[in-house]
């Protein structure tokens, strides 16, 4: 299972999680991936140290072993398990989630939610 933190609260954040979320109806629905609010459970991470404020600056996720996914890393996991006919996600996925591009793609990623997290704390989203 893949369990995946977000903040509601983030405009940007939630319709991109619900945009997600539409397109894993049945893998939900299965039990294989579960998206839940931060905000409900603030302290969900708190063992791996991880509290509301660093998920409300990038996505976090635990894998079926309970490793801790971060950031990009968690985009690439939700879109590699997408279904076929969102194929370009999954090409996507493989393209920027190779050895060569991640380390790009981490760094696109964290850039992207700074400022997303500026602009929230801008608007008090929270």
């Amino acid at each position: 299972m893949l369990i995946v933190y977000y903040n509601t609260k983030c405009p940007v954040c939630d319709a991109g999680i619900n945009y997600q979320q539409n397109k894993l109806i049945a893998l939900v629905k299965s039990g294989k991936v579960e998206f839940r609010d931060i905000n409900l459970e603030p302290d969900a991470l708190a063992k791996f140290d991880v509290g509301l404020e660093d998920i409300r600056k990038k996505l976090y996720a635990l894998d079926d072993n309970a490793n801790l996914l971060v950031g990009a890393d968690v985009a690439l996991a939700l879109w590699a398990i997408t279904p076929s006919k969102f194929d370009w996600q999954k090409r996507v996925s493989a393209m920027t989630g190779n050895f060569v591009m991640l380390p790009v793609t981490r760094l696109f990623y964290n850039g992207f939610a700074i400022l997303l997290y500026r602009w929230n704390k801008y608007k008090k989203h929270w």
